[in-house]
């Protein structure tokens, strides 16, 4: 839709009775314009792309399990073969995830309520499910299955709510849960069982620069150490080969992941592997132990490689687009399954003969219609900040034969903090790129994940926070100094974190940005620590600061949005999900409440069965046409 029919369909000149998108019955839409229908018809086929990720394998049968939708949310289905039919299997309404036994005769899935993120596990079969956790106010996290599926191990808030102690269980048998370690705090889960399920590797996550593990004796639920936990060392999957080996990734003498083994009983970590100056961000051993498939991320491009125990050889996988691969998981028979995304395809399944290295898709998903080619590749910005620190993003270009001279801009910040934006497909965005002309810019500020510990750990606390908003502002004289961008037409939006920057980015640059779209966003540093579930306070605490203690109270106070409402200059689209456990909705309806209070323009647009960001197909087609709405009036004015 060109910018001058938009103009006309928000004017009602465009014709004489326009129709109006019913408004979704979840959605409170407050101070939010009605979206006119043509709005919606032009936009259509960019809505309707969607996904399918690898998640598993099935021994019994060798069909794959994926997760794609279909409606309203994400369900899982089976694929027989490549390119086969999606023969959907579970049917709820609310998104489901979950994995096959080893053996393939039993499927553990996870599911929440509206967003809650209180997920309680179940059996899936014959399209029901039989609960296996207490429910309430449970929150379960779903683990590892036992290399021989007799047992799948979990972590549960069920006893006091907010320490996530460890459990097993024989989900054919439901009684047969245990609790086998009680322990204090929300970072725990089992990693990994050993050969024989006499012992499971433990992980406690301190914060995103320190992970400590445990051996836990499954009988008597004692936890030992592994190593020394005085070492701020931030260990990341883990994996027993069938020998006993422990293969883990670790920064242990390093700035970045590697890849390596692990002894037991001394601590000791030895690093193997394909050498690399980026982050191991995953790795899957073959059933056999004899491969194993790794993938570093290079600048925020995955990379593939298959490393031979034996010899120590690699095996780069050739020609694979620039884009992010995730769901790594050998079936007994050898292949490898992961999920694939680029900025021309959504996320696909694929399996990788380890032989020849032969990549075949399984899955092609639908992208509206549309000719998925016609999509850019981003480019890699690079730039010093105010201190000379390296930071970089990614920024996609309308096409210049289409859309000739300067073009607005959004700068889109991600969540985490410990996040990372990674080229991919941008699904809905493309029809601001493709139809509006609409450049993007994905930031990775300080803080960011995937450029080693060094740089994770560059916005800590309280009293390094606001760093990370400087970093945009060396991002803005880099874009504003470029030929094919206009510096009077720049807006900024960010989801949870991001949505924070958002707010502090619209207050430190309020004469350079037009407007500020905020979702599921920390308003108040104080008020959200306060607020957010118990089960995960702590480990926010280690990374924003301590509202407990008055110093860092009263600095978490100075930074928070909330306090400076009178330097935001732009109009607000604020975002909430009612049920978010994270960033509770307090958070949002205060900082609207003091927009308006001293006369500033905020649209409110709240979900109310929805948690930390828009789940549903319907409340995020309606968000999206609102957001064309909003960059209309703010942006492209």
């Amino acid at each position: 839709m060109t910018r001058l029919l938009l103009a006309a369909l928000l004017s009602g000149s465009a014709c004489p009775a326009l129709a109006d998108v019913p408004k979704p019955a979840a959605l409170t839409a407050d101070g939010v314009p009605a979206i006119p229908d043509a709005l919606a018809a032009a936009s259509r086929p960019y809505m309707e792309s969607r996904s399918a990720s690898f998640a598993g394998w099935n021994a019994a049968d060798r069909s794959m399990l994926i997760s794609t939708r279909f409606g309203n949310v994400s369900q899982l289905h089976r694929v027989a073969g490549p390119m086969m039919d999606r023969r959907q299997i579970s049917f709820e309404a609310e998104p489901i995830g979950g994995s096959w036994s080893p053996t393939g005769d039993s499927l553990v899935v996870t599911k929440d309520n509206n967003g809650d993120e209180f997920f309680q596990l179940y059996t899936l079969a014959n399209g029901r499910l039989n609960m296996l956790t207490a429910g309430g106010k449970s929150r379960n996290g779903l683990g590892p299955w036992s290399h021989d599926g007799k047992l799948i191990g979990f972590s549960s808030t069920e006893r006091n709510g907010t320490d996530t102690d460890l459990y097993v269980m024989d989900p054919r048998n439901p009684a047969s849960k245990r609790r086998v370690a009680e322990v204090k705090g929300g970072g725990w889960g089992i990693v990994g069982f050993a050969p024989g399920n006499r012992t499971a590797l433990i992980a406690e996550r301190i914060s995103v620069e320190k992970r400590d593990l445990y051996l836990l004796d499954v009988a008597s639920g004692k936890l030992t150490p592994i190593g020394d936990h005085r070492q701020s060392i931030a260990y990341g999957r883990g994996e027993f080969a069938p020998d006993g080996t422990l293969w883990v990734t670790s920064d242990e003498g390093s700035d970045v992941q590697r890849l390596g083994m692990l002894d037991l009983a001394t601590g000791r970590f030895t690093p193997r592997g394909p050498a690399s100056r980026w982050d191991v961000e995953s790795f899957a051993l073959s059933k056999d132990g004899r491969s194993i498939a790794v993938v570093t991320n290079e600048a925020g491009i995955s990379k593939l490689a298959l490393y031979d125990v034996r010899s120590g050889r690699s095996r780069q996988v050739p020609a694979l687009p620039a884009g992010t691969i995730g769901g790594l998981e050998f079936a007994p028979w050898g292949t490898l399954g992961l999920s694939l995304n680029s900025a021309r395809s959504p996320t696909d399944a694929y399996a990788l003969d380890p032989a020849t290295l032969k990549l075949t898709r399984w899955t092609q998903s639908e992208t509206g219609g549309l000719d998925p080619n016609i999509n850019v590749e981003p480019e890699l910005v690079e730039v010093k900040s105010f201190d000379r620190e390296p930071v970089s993003g990614f920024l996609y270009r309308p096409d210049p034969r289409k859309f000739p001279g300067k073009r607005p801009l959004i700068v889109n910040i991600h969540g985490g903090p410990e996040g990372q934006t990674r080229p991919g497909f941008l699904g809905r965005n493309n029809y601001l790129l493709n139809e509006q002309g609409i450049a993007i810019f994905l930031p990775n500020v300080r803080g960011s994940t995937g450029y080693g510990k060094r740089f994770v750990s560059l916005d800590n606390g309280p009293f390094k926070r606001e760093d990370s908003v400087k970093d945009i502002g060396a991002y803005l004289d880099r874009l504003s100094a470029d030929p094919g961008l206009d510096p009077a037409r720049m807006a900024v939006t960010g989801g949870s974190y991001g949505g924070y920057m958002c707010y502090a980015s619209a207050i430190a640059y309020a004469t350079r940005f037009t407007g500020a779209l905020c979702n599921v966003a920390i308003s108040n540093f104080v008020t959200f620590l306060e607020g957010t579930q118990s089960y995960r306070r702590d480990l926010r605490r280690v990374e924003y600061g301590d509202e407990r203690i008055p110093a860092q109270r009263a600095k978490l106070e100075e930074i928070s949005p909330l306090r400076r409402i009178a330097e935001i200059k732009a109009p607000l689209f604020v975002v909430q999900g009612a049920n978010d456990p994270r960033v509770p909705k307090a958070e949002a309806d205060q900082i609207v409440k003091a927009i308006r209070a001293r006369g500033g323009t905020a649209w409110y647009l709240v979900g109310e069965n929805e948690g930390h960001g828009f789940a549903k197909k319907e409340n995020q087609d309606y968000l999206f046409w609102n957001t064309l709405m909003f960059w209309d009036q703010t942006l492209l004015k």
